[in-house]
């Protein structure tokens, strides 16, 4: 099965998992309504469940920049769904557990305490109630944390082979930004104006940068050119980049001053001074996705000096295996957007063997970032969206 099939199989996983949910609400929260609320209720719900379908489909097929705001709370409602899930499986075992009691009582008729019918519903629509109200709750709290400013993450990460020179360079890394549906051009002008005035020396961006084409999203990223770091600023690709057309967007980017790296390293440092290699992959996952994209860190890293410090842009943490084994010292990631809220953080744990923060991996270091953006619903639970100020401390005393 080729990627873009398993892509589609996903896609279809989703669908129907969305699908499975509206029918649970219905068959287990709005059918338990008075009469008089539950049609008002189904329609709401159907008319939610038909924009959410919509909202996927235009978001991949057309322009969006002018469908941004009529399509926000489709994508806010995805996340509820979502997040209804737990709820609704508390809500059996409480059903279950009334049930078993109820069962219980009716073997005990001399127990004047026996769950009695009435008893056993308001305790049903008690719980009902406390699960409607958490979900509301965590998705207000969820949409104002996403919605809301980004944390800037101040990271110092020692390296053995950095020249003393170097100590204390600064790498800006933002990541996960995923334009489209939700997000574009004016909230990445403001992205922008935040990390130059970081003022880093370099500027890292670790994929997932886009969700849609170039057609619909091209003109949005026109604010990259006013990027500036005396070292540059460099790209490697994520998964998202390879739903779309990633050769466009790579054309895209070398037209706005963007440098991707490709299997590649280069020299960083001072002018005819100290220095360090930087190297970035293609996306863990680009093979079969695109003829002539896999990941290559073997061909990025041939004919390298072992005794010169190494930094790698991969998208994927998962790629640390072969970071180590290649004598890297920092690892830059994404992807994993710190968990973003469940079912994200569970599938992300299970695929990657770091979630969100700084890990020495054997004598390997990876940053995880949590991302300065969301993918699919605006909506984050235990992690915030960031931008990395990573800076590289020298522990080499022979310079």
């Amino acid at each position: 099965m080729s990627r873009t099939q398993e892509v589609l199989v996903l896609g279809c996983g989703v669908a129907l998992l969305v699908g499975a949910l509206h029918l649970a609400l219905y068959f287990r929260l709005i059918r338990l309504l008075a009469p008089r609320y539950r049609r008002a209720a189904l329609g709401v719900l159907v008319v939610l469940g038909a924009g959410l379908c919509a909202t996927l489909l235009i978001g991949r097929l057309y322009p969006v920049a002018a469908l941004r705001a009529p399509l926000f709370p489709f994508a806010v409602w995805l996340g509820a769904v979502l997040l209804f899930a737990p709820a609704l499986a508390a809500l059996e075992v409480v059903r279950g557990g009334l049930w078993a009691a109820q069962r219980l009582a009716r073997g005990k008729r001399a127990n004047p305490d026996h769950l009695d019918p009435e008893r056993r519903d308001f305790l049903i629509r008690s719980a009902t109630g406390l699960a409607i109200g958490g979900v509301t709750g965590a998705t207000t709290l969820g949409v104002a944390a996403t919605m809301g400013e980004w944390a800037v993450r101040e990271v110092e990460v020692p390296l053995a082979r950095l020249p003393l020179a170097l100590d204390g360079f600064t790498i800006v890394q933002i990541t996960d930004l995923h334009l489209g549906p939700v997000r574009g051009g004016e909230w990445l002008a403001k992205v922008v104006a935040a990390v130059n005035a970081l003022q880093p020396d370099l500027i890292a961006i670790t994929g997932d940068l886009v969700d849609g084409s170039v057609a619909q999203l091209g003109e949005e990223l026109d604010c990259l050119r006013t990027l500036s770091a005396p070292c540059g600023v460099f790209f490697v690709t994520g998964n998202h980049e390879y739903y779309g057309d990633a050769d466009g967007w790579l054309e895209t980017l070398a037209g706005l001053g963007v440098w991707t790296l490709r299997n590649e390293r280069v020299s960083i440092g001072l002018a005819d001074g100290p220095s360090f290699d930087l190297a970035g992959v293609d996306d863990f996952d680009a093979k079969g996705m695109l003829e002539g994209h896999a990941p290559d860190l073997p061909k990025a890293c041939l004919g390298r000096d072992p005794n010169r410090e190494l930094v790698l842009l991969a998208h994927q943490p998962r790629a640390i295996e072969e970071a180590a084994k290649h004598g890297v010292g920092l690892q830059l990631s994404g992807h994993t957007h710190g968990g973003q809220f469940w079912p994200l953080g569970f599938f992300f744990s299970l695929q990657c063997p770091y979630v969100r923060g700084l890990y020495k991996h054997d004598q390997t270091w990876v940053y995880v970032s949590s991302g300065t953006g969301f993918w699919g619903y605006p909506i984050r639970l235990g992690s915030r969206p960031e931008i990395g100020r990573i800076t590289l401390r020298s522990l080499d005393d022979t310079n």
